[in-house]
């Protein structure tokens, strides 16, 4: 250690947002920093993104830094924390440190894609300990709502950092592993500069309920149903799974699976023995002939996911699967910001069909797998640390937590948001620099920024519609045929009745006729005259100007 050296944070996805973690701690001089990664998660886009499968962070800062990047830990496999690791890893090419459950998840997703990436990952788990260059991390054990999630602690030459990742306390989880309230204490114990904490639950009161109250409230609602049960929850949420198996099993009903995610996560769960004890799941072509009331289905869709099974139910498009009058389906989960409308949609469709739909606002058939006030508390208490950095939620989550850990006494509450790199030791906490940050887009096989991906010309497609002009001029530049106007996506007639394309055609017929035959030969003239013309006509009529392509040939 020298005195140049200092240990930072610096957060390129995840704090001012929900989803899309990726958390970058760098130690050593300026000039010279060493860096670990720690998750690589995506998020989903919403309807000013059309096209777009997913939103991943933008890595332009470790482009000089990959030398300096000494590997990649990821705390667990939910998409926000490790999804855009197929897609970044390439450039990066460091070790990965994930546990088993995560690895098995992450070559399930390589071969669901179809990827060519493979990516080497080293098996860490609760307990185990790894040094990358400065840095010795361990795993500590937490709960969360999908296998194996864990804490780290960061271990440096300027102190510890206790970086919690998604966790939350819960006695009596359906699938460990407990969260390690010693561990947590022994670290207090031997001090803790910073607790970079998950706030995703910071505005709420009180202590999550139990996974086994849950399973429980779940059992009694699948024993009152009369028809078919269906129940929707997060894929990765193996822990919920066999709560709803057992609760399936004591009430004498067979289960079935439904939805691709759905299966794969199950086949890694079974793989590294998480689904023991827990009956063989039905096949999809025995639904006709299982009656009513033997059978639960756990169906992907709990999100308004337009392609997955529970939006196909509600359309009534599935195969070899249909719900009735009569029939209940569970919402054990909870909306994701964002996805209320498609959620509400999909709900509405289901009550038209006259089945009885069950949220958790009617019964508690979902809990939450962060942590709420008492439980941050809680964990301050345990930890003990110098400060608290609130990580992991939108701007009024990341406020209450701050709110929360400075009335709790913890000295230093540093404010944080994406690109911010905040120096955590020596000395006071403080913002020192600003890296480049953002978002990047996957669409199909492609991954660019805004305006390589064409997006801002997509939206404005969707807004105001495109026309294709084709003109062709003789040797003395006058019209050799009849031009060809095709609007796409206007409306077909003004408020006079008249067509649309009609109208366009003549305002193409006048603009080429306006210019003088000797200025017709400059064709980029004629092209702009065409298209401004077409621009301005459509205005006039419909008061919005479509995106115009025209094509001229002079033969």
């Amino acid at each position: 250690m020298t005195k140049q050296d200092e240990l930072v944070f610096l957060p390129l996805g995840g704090v001012g947002e929900i989803g899309m973690n990726l958390a970058l701690y760098g130690y050593g001089p300026k000039a010279k920093r060493q860096w670990i990664m720690v998750d690589c998660g995506v998020t989903f886009p919403g309807p000013e993104l059309p096209g777009v499968d997913l939103v991943l962070p933008d890595i332009r800062f470790l482009a000089e830094e990959r030398k300096n990047l000494k590997g990649i830990v990821i705390t667990h496999a939910h998409e926000d924390h490790y999804g855009a690791l197929n897609d970044l890893w390439p450039g990066l090419n460091v070790p990965v440190y994930a546990s088993p459950f995560t690895a098995g998840m992450l070559e399930a997703k390589r071969d669901y894609e179809r990827s060519r990436t493979e990516i080497p990952v080293t098996i860490f788990k609760q307990g185990d300990r790894i040094n990358l260059g400065p840095f010795e991390i361990e795993a500590i054990g937490v709960n969360h709502s999908i296998p194996e999630p864990m804490s780290l602690a960061i271990r440096t030459p300027l102190g510890t950092v206790v970086h919690t990742g998604d966790w939350k306390i819960d006695l009596d989880p359906s699938l460990g592993p407990l969260t390690d309230e010693q561990r947590f204490r022994q670290l207090g114990e031997e001090g803790v500069l910073a607790l970079v904490c998950d706030s995703t639950n910071a505005v709420r009161d009180g202590i999550s309920p139990s996974e086994h109250e849950v399973s429980e409230s779940l059992r009694k609602v699948i024993e009152a149903a009369e028809g078919r049960v269906g129940i929707t929850t997060f894929s990765s949420n193996v822990g919920r799974i066999r709560s709803i198996a057992q609760a399936a099993e004591a009430a004498g009903r067979e289960v079935l699976l439904l939805g691709s995610s759905m299966k794969r996560v199950t086949a890694v769960a079974r793989d590294i023995g998480l689904m023991e004890g827990i009956k063989p799941f039905i096949a999809e072509d025995e639904f006709s002939y299982t009656p009513r009331d033997k059978i639960v289905v756990i169906l992907t869709g709990s999100q308004g996911e337009p392609r997955a099974a529970l939006a196909k139910i509600a359309r009534d498009e599935m195969r070899n699967v249909a719900f009735s009058d009569g029939d209940t389906i569970i919402f054990s989960s909870r909306a994701i910001p964002g996805n209320e409308k498609a959620i509400n949609d999909i709900r509405n469709g289901l009550v038209e069909q006259g089945i009885h739909v069950i949220t958790d606002a009617e019964a508690l058939v979902h809990v939450s797998g962060h942590p709420r006030r008492n439980e941050l508390q809680q964990m301050y208490d345990w930890v003990r640390p110098n400060m608290v950095v609130p990580v992991h939620g939108e701007a009024v989550h990341l406020t209450a937590h701050a709110e929360l850990a400075s009335q709790s006494g913890i000295a230093d509450v540093p404010r944080v948001r994406n690109g911010d790199m905040l120096k955590l030791a020596p000395g006071a906490p403080e913002v020192i620099d600003e890296a480049p940050h953002g978002r990047i887009f996957k669409d199909g096989r492609l991954i660019g920024d805004y305006d390589e991906m064409g997006i801002g010309e997509r939206r404005k497609l969707a807004f105001v519609g495109h026309v294709a002009v084709h003109v062709v001029l003789d040797g003395r530049y006058d019209f050799r045929d009849d031009p060809e106007v095709e609007p796409f996506g206007l409306p077909r007639f003004d408020d006079e009745g008249e067509d649309m394309a009609d109208t366009l055609y003549d305002a193409v017929l006048g603009a080429v006729e306006s210019i003088p035959r000797a200025r017709r030969k400059d064709l980029a003239t004629v092209r702009e005259a065409i298209r401004r013309a077409v621009r301005s006509t459509a205005n006039e009529i419909w008061g919005k100007k479509p995106i115009v392509t025209v094509f001229l040939t002079k033969t």
